[in-house]
C-alpha cells in the first residue's frame, strides 16, 4: 500500500507551485527593486512555444528555462504608446526549469530565484552578455 503523504512528496512541482514560488522572490525584493517589477506578470507554461524557439535560435527546449517578453525599460524612453505594444510578461518554463533543478542538486526555489533575477535583469535593459557577469558567470 502506497502512503499517501509519500505520493503527494514525490510529486513533480506544478505550475502553481513554481509561480507561488516566484511571487515570494518578488515579494522578498527589495522595496525600490519590487516597485519596478510589481506590474511585470510571471506566466509558467511547460514548455517554451515554437516560435520563442525560433526567435532566440534555440533547437532545445530545454536550454530555455525562462523569458523576458517586451520592451526593456531601458528601450522605453521617447517610443510613443502603442496599444499594439507587447506587455511586460517574464515567462518561466516549468520543465526546463524541474530538469536544472535536478541536474544541480539544489532547493527548486534557488532554481527559481535564478531564472527570476537573469529575466528581470532583462526588464532592466540588460543583454544577455551583461546578466550572465551580473550572476558571476562567463558569456559563451
Amino acid at each position: 500500500m502506497v502512503d499517501s503523504a509519500t505520493t503527494a512528496a514525490a510529486r513533480a512541482p506544478t505550475s502553481d507551485d513554481i509561480a507561488a514560488i516566484g511571487t515570494t522572490i518578488l515579494d522578498d525584493l527589495p522595496p525600490a527593486l519590487r516597485q519596478l517589477v510589481a506590474h511585470v506578470p510571471i506566466r509558467v507554461q511547460d514548455w517554451p512555444d515554437d516560435e520563442t524557439l525560433d526567435a532566440l535560435e534555440i533547437e532545445d527546449p530545454l536550454d530555455l528555462t525562462g523569458f523576458y517578453a517586451a520592451v526593456p525599460m531601458a528601450e522605453r524612453e521617447g517610443m510613443a504608446f502603442s496599444t499594439a505594444a507587447q506587455p511586460d510578461m517574464i515567462f518561466l518554463f516549468r520543465l526546463p526549469i524541474l530538469v536544472e533543478w535536478c541536474e544541480r542538486g539544489c532547493a527548486l526555489e534557488e532554481v527559481v530565484f535564478d531564472v527570476l533575477t537573469h529575466e528581470i535583469g532583462h526588464h532592466f535593459g540588460m543583454d544577455e552578455e551583461a546578466v550572465l557577469r551580473m550572476e558571476g558567470r562567463e558569456p559563451d
